[in-house]
């Protein structure tokens, strides 16, 4: 196993906890000197905060880890491709590199949909990007989370339909 998809399977451990507080399963590790400095997943529905990604909470984390907005010499770990947002406080922070599993040819932001790490004309700050690491089990747990999140709502209408029919038959 390479030491990117040790750092990836730690990212995931995140999302696994973002997926236990019924959030979308993303998780995110920062690595300095081969060394978690942080962690950070999912908490969107959880801080009622659209800006609580993965992504945000450990660049927050790693920052003060660091005692600088400046993370040069780290790496970024997480399970799916950025989106706009991340990507854009990746160039400001400056990573040296990021590393994701699952692409996002939606709205990914480091490639998928456009790439807001490698564009031209340049922002302030260009990093390597590495995507693709462990993708079909960050895959996996993304689509489990949201086969189960469609299960539930077509219970929770069902029970809403026959809830329904019983009030009507009283």
């Amino acid at each position: 196993m390479t030491e990117d998809e040790q750092f990836m399977l730690l990212a995931m451990r995140e999302a696994e906890k973002a997926r236990e507080a019924d959030e979308v399963p993303c998780g995110c590790v920062v690595v300095k000197d081969g060394r978690v400095i942080a962690r950070g997943w999912n908490q969107v529905e959880t801080l009622k905060d659209a800006t609580a990604h993965a992504e945000m909470l450990a660049l927050t984390a790693a920052e003060a880890a660091v005692g600088d907005w400046r993370l040069e010499g780290c790496t970024v770990y997480v399970t799916k491709e950025p989106c706009p947002m991340c990507a854009g406080a990746l160039v400001h922070c400056r990573p040296d590199r990021v590393v994701f599993g699952i692409p996002d040819s939606r709205g990914g932001a480091c490639g998928g949909w456009i790439n807001l790490l490698d564009s031209n004309p340049p922002l302030n700050h260009k990093c390597e990007v590495q995507g693709g690491v462990l993708a079909d089990a960050c895959l996996e747990q993304f689509q489990s989370f949201f086969r189960a999140a469609r299960a539930a709502a077509k219970e929770r209408k069902r029970r809403e339909r026959e809830e329904g029919c019983d009030a009507a038959s009283d």
